[in-house]
Formats: structure tokens, C-alpha cells, sequence
């Protein structure tokens, strides 16, 4: 998998759209929100999140957002295996540990 500089800087806006709120999953508003929680210790940056879990992901990613679920950050890559298929990867932000994926 290729993690050239433009794909991260694309990816660290999509993961921008996150921000911190009750049990159902919440979305940044901005790249200001999840910068906060990367400062506040609470999630780590994408771009380490990325090169801890690369060799777990099945293909390339098109697509990550950053959301928080019943208090736990995770990271949502969506994935696209070398057959076309399309998996969500949920990884622990804070972690860098995949909780789950799944084929949709």
C-alpha cells in the first residue's frame, strides 16, 4: 500500500470531520476539532494510525473518518481490496488496535 504525502494530507481532512459528543457516533465539524484531541493525548495522528495498522488493511484506502463511539475514538478506514471490495476497518484511535471490519 502507497502512502504518498498527498493521499495522508487527504486523508487527515477526511479525518477532520469528527468531533467529541454523546453515545451515538459523533463527527468532527473540523480539522480543529480532532487537531484538539490529538493535543489532548486522546487520539493519536493519522498518519501513525496508518503506518501501525498498513500491513492489517486488505487493500488501499479511499476513504477514513474519525467518529466517537460510546466514548472511544476510532478511526473508520474504508478499504478496497485488490478484488474490488469495499471493508470498513474500525481501528482505536488512541490504540492503533483494529476492533473490527467487516465487507460491505
Amino acid at each position: 500500500m502507497d502512502f504518498c504525502p498527498t493521499r495522508i494530507r487527504a486523508l487527515i481532512l477526511a479525518a477532520a470531520l469528527v468531533v467529541a459528543g454523546s453515545e451515538a457516533p459523533a463527527f468532527a465539524r473540523d480539522h480543529d476539532d480532532a487537531l484538539r484531541a490529538v493535543k489532548a493525548g486522546e487520539i493519536r495522528p493519522l498518519a501513525d494510525i496508518l503506518n501501525a495498522v498498513k500491513e492489517k488493511l486488505p487493500g488501499d484506502v479511499v476513504g477514513v473518518k474519525l467518529e466517537r463511539e460510546a466514548g472511544v475514538w476510532m478511526y473508520e478506514f474504508r478499504v478496497i481490496d485488490d478484488k474490488g471490495r469495499l471493508f470498513d476497518i474500525h481501528v482505536d484511535a488512541r490504540s492503533g488496535e483494529v476492533e473490527r471490519s467487516r465487507e460491505k
